[in-house]
Order: C-alpha cells, then sequence, then structure tokens
C-alpha cells in the first residue's frame, strides 16, 4: 500500500473544511441573504462528495491521505482515509447533500434557518471526522463535537417538549461521552497506545490483564452504544422525534446513531481486534444484547401510532444488525452488517423525509390519519413504499441483501440461534410496516369516495425529489449488489483487509 500520510495532509482537510468551513458563514447570513446561504449549502455539500467519490478512487487503488500532530504528550490527532472510513464518508456526503435540499425546501418558511443550517454543518463536520478518526482520542474529540452540534437541532423548534427531549437527549450522549473518555484514558495508559489499526492493539496484553480489557471494553461499548441506541441506552432516540424532519433523518441515517454504529466497529475490529474479542469471551454478550435489542425496538415499534415514533423503534431494531453482524466473528456476517450501515441509511432517510412531507403538506402524524394518502402524494408514497419493504428485507431491494449476508455468516459461525432473530425481526417488520402502506394505498381517504378526493397537494421539487432519490438508491443498492463499486462490493474490500492482514 501507498503511503503518503505525511505529504498529502491537505485533503483530509479539505473534506472536513467543505462542511466546518462554511459553519461560521451559516450563522452570519439571515434570511435576507437565504439565496446565498442555500448556494453555499449545496455547493460544499456537491463539492464534498465529489472528493469523497474521488477519494474512494484512490483508497479502491492502494493510497491512503492523513496527518497526524502531537496534541498532549503521548496524544495524537491523526486523520486517515482508510476504506472503513471512505464507506462511512459516502454514505454521510451522499445524505448530506440530498438532506441539504430536502431541508431547504422543508424550512423555506420556518424561523431561524441559520442557526439551523449552521450546526447542521456542524454535525456533518463532525460525522466525518468520526470517519476519519486515526485513534480513540481523535475519535472522541468528533464524537463530543456532534453531541454538543446536534442539540440546538434536537430543540430548534423551542416547545417544551423539544426542551424536554434535547436534555434527556444531552443526558445520554454526555454520559455515553464520559464513559468513552475513562476507556480511552484507560487504554492509553494500559496499551501506550489507542490506534486503530487491522486485528487490533491489545493480543499482546491478553495474558496479563484479560479482566481489564474486558472492563475498559464494556466502557467502550456503552459509550458509543448510547449514540447506537444499544438497549437499554436507547430513551433519547423516540423522544427525539419532536425534531423537525430534516434532523430526524440526520439523527437515523447519516450522523449520531451511525456514529455509534461506527464506533463498535472500530472497537471491535481495530482497537480489540475480533480474534481477541472473541478470546476474551466479549463477542457473545455483545451479540446476545444486539439480538434482545433488534427484538425490543420492533415490538415497541408495534405499538406506535405517531409515525416518526414507530420509524424511531425501528431504527433502535435495525441498527442493531449492524452490531450483531460485528459481533458474530464471521466475515460474511461482517460484510452483511457494513452493508447495512450504508442500506438501513438509505432507507431510513427515506422514510423520514417522506413522514415529513405528510406532516408538512397534510398534517398528517399519526399511521391511524394516513387512509388514501397514496392517492394523495404518489411519489412520497411510492418511495415510503420501497423503503419499507427494504426494511422487511423484500428481494431485491437492500434490506434483503443485508440480511442475506448475516444469516449466512451467522450459519458459518455455527450461531444458528441468529436466524431465528432475523426472520422473528422481519415478522415484525412486516407487521408494523404492511399496515401502513395497507392504509394508504388500498384504504380512501377519511370520509372521502373516489368522487370526493381532495385535492393533491402541489409539493415543491426540494421536498418531493429527495426522498424519491434515495428510494431509487434502496432499488439500485440490491439489484446492482455486485456491480464494482456497490456498497456491499466495498465491504467484501474492508472485510478482506479486517480478516486477512
Amino acid at each position: 500500500m501507498t503511503d503518503i500520510l505525511t505529504t498529502l495532509p491537505a485533503l483530509p482537510l479539505l473534506i472536513l473544511a467543505t462542511s466546518l468551513g462554511i459553519a461560521p458563514v451559516m450563522f452570519l447570513l439571515d434570511d435576507r441573504r437565504a439565496g446565498l446561504r442555500t448556494g453555499l449549502n449545496l455547493s460544499a455539500a456537491a463539492l464534498k462528495l465529489a472528493l469523497v467519490i474521488w477519494l474512494s478512487w484512490q483508497v479502491g487503488q492502494g493510497t491512503e491521505y492523513g496527518l497526524r500532530f502531537e496534541m498532549l504528550p503521548g496524544l495524537d490527532f491523526a486523520l486517515r482515509t482508510d476504506p472503513l472510513a471512505v464507506l462511512f464518508m459516502a454514505l454521510s456526503a451522499t445524505l448530506w447533500l440530498l438532506t441539504t435540499i430536502y431541508a431547504v425546501g422543508y424550512l423555506e418558511k420556518g424561523p431561524h434557518r441559520s442557526r439551523f443550517f449552521g450546526f447542521f454543518s456542524i454535525c456533518v463536520g463532525a460525522t466525518v471526522g468520526i470517519a476519519m478518526a486515526g485513534n480513540l482520542f481523535t475519535f472522541l474529540l468528533f464524537y463530543e463535537l456532534l453531541t454538543l452540534a446536534t442539540y440546538p437541532l434536537v430543540v430548534h423548534r423551542g416547545t417544551a417538549a423539544a426542551l424536554k427531549a434535547g436534555r434527556l437527549y444531552l443526558i445520554y450522549t454526555l454520559s455515553g461521552g464520559l464513559m468513552l473518555l475513562v476507556g480511552t484514558l484507560w487504554l492509553s495508559v494500559l496499551a501506550g497506545t489507542t490506534e486503530f489499526v487491522p486485528r487490533g492493539i491489545v493480543a499482546d496484553l491478553t495474558a496479563d490483564h484479560a479482566g481489564t480489557l474486558q472492563i475498559i471494553f464494556v466502557l467502550l461499548i456503552a459509550g458509543v452504544g448510547v449514540k447506537a441506541a444499544l438497549v437499554p441506552l436507547h430513551a433519547w432516540l423516540p423522544i427525539s422525534m419532536v425534531a423537525p424532519a430534516p434532523v430526524s433523518a440526520l439523527l437515523h441515517a447519516v450522523a449520531v446513531v451511525k456514529a455509534g454504529a461506527f464506533g463498535i466497529m472500530r472497537v471491535v475490529y481495530e482497537v480489540y481486534g475480533i480474534d481477541t474479542a472473541q478470546g476474551l469471551g466479549l463477542t457473545g454478550p455483545l451479540a446476545a444484547l444486539a439480538a434482545v435489542t433488534i427484538i425490543y425496538g420492533s415490538i415497541r415499534a408495534l405499538g406506535q401510532d405517531d409515525i416518526k415514533r414507530r420509524l424511531a423503534f425501528s431504527t433502535v431494531s435495525q441498527v442493531s444488525y449492524i452490531t450483531l453482524g460485528v459481533a458474530l466473528a464471521s466475515p460474511v456476517a461482517a460484510i452483511g452488517a457494513l452493508a447495512h450501515l450504508i442500506h438501513q441509511g438509505l432507507m431510513k432517510i427515506t422514510m423520514f423525509m417522506a413522514a415529513g412531507n405528510l406532516a408538512e403538506e397534510l398534517h398528517i402524524k399519526k399511521i391511524s390519519q394516513m387512509n388514501g394518502v397514496g392517492r394523495l402524494m404518489p411519489g412520497t408514497m411510492l418511495a415510503f413504499s420501497l423503503a419499507a419493504l427494504g426494511m422487511i428485507g423484500v428481494p431485491p431491494l437492500a434490506g434483503f441483501i443485508s440480511k442475506w449476508y448475516l444469516a449466512a455468516g451467522s450459519l458459518a459461525a455455527n450461531e444458528g440461534w441468529v436466524i431465528a432473530v432475523l426472520l422473528g425481526s422481519s415478522l415484525l417488520n412486516a407487521a408494523y410496516f404492511l399496515p401502513i402502506l395497507h392504509r394508504a394505498w388500498f384504504l380512501p381517504p377519511s370520509g372521502a369516495t373516489d368522487a370526493t378526493l381532495p385535492t393533491r397537494p402541489k409539493i415543491g421539487w426540494m421536498m418531493a425529489g429527495p426522498p424519491q432519490g434515495t428510494a431509487a438508491l434502496v432499488l439500485v443498492a440490491g439489484v446492482l449488489a455486485n456491480a464494482p463499486f456497490s456498497p456491499l462490493e466495498w465491504t467484501r474490500f474492508i472485510v478482506s483487509r479486517e480478516y486477512m492482514e
């Protein structure tokens, strides 16, 4: 592999600057300059996506970029663009562009738009920093920046419910950050480093420090598990659905929960190493916790009439597919986990944007109000339907690909019980998504007949286009799963590196 980490440090900084660099400008541009603010937002998002696409090609050829400097004695600030970082950045950059377009249309007449887009940019910059972090110390810095920058978005509306949700969000996420800090410091003292490297950094310490390493692992997983919404650390997520739809999409598909899941990957694969984690008896309990979270989230979703709360509990369940695949210690399951990082993001952001369209255009926020909405907003509901069917695991959609590899990986790891978890979860997915689709497509609008259907709302392209675009990606990611540079193909590249180097 070509190593040019010291000669081309500008590229990681440029990728960060496309979001962090424009945040101060967003705060300064008031609504009288809304056109300029929108242009800068979209230009920065498009530039980031172009840089990440170019970077993906370079990393695929074996070239990595990065930078490093000592911030504190023995603690380096380190960025690097390894294949796992590129996977997460590709998701973030693609969905940032689409979410920015959606947010501009959604917030067209709303208050505090400059503040929103300023913190929105910081959130995306923090997410990219998490992706490129070369060690736990750098990861922690961006992880906490993400927490602080997301809070103003959660409380954006300023209502009593929003402020309550924001307080709970801070309690959970700052507590998680504290556990991550303690685990990082302890590991640094014990191992002398917190670098992310394939196969991990603690293998040589297991003979003398097995118990200590187990405790540190619990601290680290709990720290990132808060954002990954592992039970019982998940309560902040459904309550945070009082935030505007673009924020909900950001929390579930681009930034917060994905940062937690990504952190679990880094800890298991590149701090401990999958073989060491398995040898210390850590992967079994982690798999069990993920399985409990998968079933629990699905059961709770069944009882929710509020659309966004049902989607939130669905996220609690679906994100733990990633943790389960990591913990199975099987290369095939790891492919499923990594692919689901992308696939779940595409499916869930589609559903939240669609839910936002229903709320803004038809004032529909509850499932019991969704009768006939497919006739009134066919494009929005077609996008929602594709994503919902993907979540259930209907072939050839993206969700089916993830579940196929997770199931095959569980058999390869001699963990057949996982098949029951996946089947049970899929049945529960069907139980809470199919009634929505039935209401939307097969029942007339409440109080209406075919002769008296309400007029279809005229939804702008900035709100209609993004969910339809992400729904198309849900289909393409499944149908073309085996194509070069598909999410699945890239995950195979990552897994070969993590398991074979």
